[in-house]
């Protein structure tokens, strides 16, 4: 590199402090500082809040549904870098567990097939393919699933990721690259300056990153971003029970979504109840047994299982179901409400903050992300 190049390297570097130390925010701390520049994430608990309990599917086909374009495009862009990232990730802090196994979606009546059906149809419309399959066929695909099933998609592009080794892979590899960790709750933002309890912390550039906390802190996002809450089970497969499934069996039940994803060592996510509930993060006896009923009904096994965990999480909805990724004010990036696609979305969120953050382009698919976009939204809600 000339000393040109040099000289202009350095001074492309920007501070950046990083507001939140979930998904989003520790991938995009871990890329800006790859990238060079100095980083400090702000949270009092990073590696935890809503990604601790994800389910971590990465599957933008089978989230998709009429209206939803350009959330599907975005998710599909992302759902592209997931590879790449998860190959950089294992080098730079350990094996995030990324599974390729696929998806399938099955549903138990006629009501709830006619709405695979409408799935299927409308992704077909949009130049995407999945193939419905028998009942018959499922079985042979995952023994365990109920008889009673009617039939169901076959997704084989979906991916799927152990969320809890992708978040302690992302702090290991933001450590790595020189991140700093402030482990305190910030109050506010503004260019320039993230204020906390104890003090403050002043950058070039601050990016928003705290999820259903992000209303909170920036009066561009108050309204804009809300906490959405959802309920999580994590059990484990007994010696005299079935095995998992194989891969992610997505399934409607009686028009109530449902998601069994397998993980390593005989242990299942199941999930996930959705609703608003402010920032109430307790677990309800109602949604545990509405998920233990609705699991049950579509992989009988599951009665056996041990039930090792139970935690809620609050989801950072928009008011689109669109993130917002870009320019909030001088001074601030927003990379927040990402409502249940924060796990696949990351790489995207990632890529276009550092792009956002050298005056580049950011990938396909951002510009629809823009936070500009609340200006019409408030004008529509005059």
């Amino acid at each position: 590199m000339s000393s040109t190049s040099r000289a202009g390297a350095v001074a492309a570097r920007r501070k950046v402090a990083v507001v939140g130390g979930g998904v989003i925010g520790l991938s995009v701390a871990w890329r800006a500082a790859a990238a060079g520049h100095p980083v400090t994430v702000v949270d009092p608990r990073p590696g935890y809040g809503a990604s601790w309990v994800a389910g971590g599917m990465l599957a933008p086909v089978t989230e998709a549904w009429p209206g939803e374009e350009e959330s599907l495009r975005l998710g599909e862009e992302s759902l592209r870098r997931w590879p790449e990232f998860a190959r950089a990730l294992a080098t730079d802090g350990g094996d995030p567990g990324l599974s390729t196994e696929g998806t399938v979606v099955v549903a138990l009546d006629r009501g709830d097939a006619g709405q695979l059906t409408v799935l299927a149809d409308y992704l077909a419309s949009v130049g995407r393919t999945v193939e419905q399959i028998t009942s018959r066929r499922l079985r042979a695909v995952e023994p365990g699933l109920a008889g009673a099933v009617r039939g169901g998609l076959l997704v084989p592009g979906d991916l799927a990721v152990d969320n809890r080794k992708l978040l302690r892979s992302l702090h290991a590899a933001a450590a790595r690259h020189g991140v700093e960790f402030v482990e305190r709750k910030a109050e506010a933002i503004e260019s320039g300056v993230v204020t906390t309890g104890s003090g403050t912390v002043e950058c070039d550039v601050v990016v928003v990153a705290a999820g259903a906390h992000s209303g909170r802190l920036h009066p561009a996002l108050a309204g804009a971003v809300r906490p959405l809450k959802g309920e999580i089970l994590r059990l484990r497969a007994r010696r005299t029970s079935l095995p998992p499934p194989s891969r992610t069996v997505r399934a409607v039940v009686e028009g109530r979504p449902v998601y069994l994803v397998p993980r390593a060592g005989g242990e299942l996510v199941l999930g996930a109840t959705q609703y608003e509930a402010g920032f109430d993060e307790s677990v309800t006896a109602g949604g545990v047994r509405e998920l233990l009923d609705s699991a049950e009904r579509i992989f009988p096994g599951i009665a056996e299982f041990e039930l090792v965990e139970t935690a809620a999480g609050l989801r950072a909805a928009s008011v689109d179901t669109m993130p917002f990724i870009g320019e909030l004010a001088p001074g601030v990036l927003a990379a927040t409400g990402h409502h249940r696609n924060g796990l696949l979305m990351a790489p995207v969120t990632a890529d276009a903050v550092v792009a956002f953050l050298a005056g580049e382009k950011p990938p396909e698919g951002v510009e629809a992300a823009e936070p500009a976009r609340l200006d019409r939204h408030r004008d529509e809600g005059q």
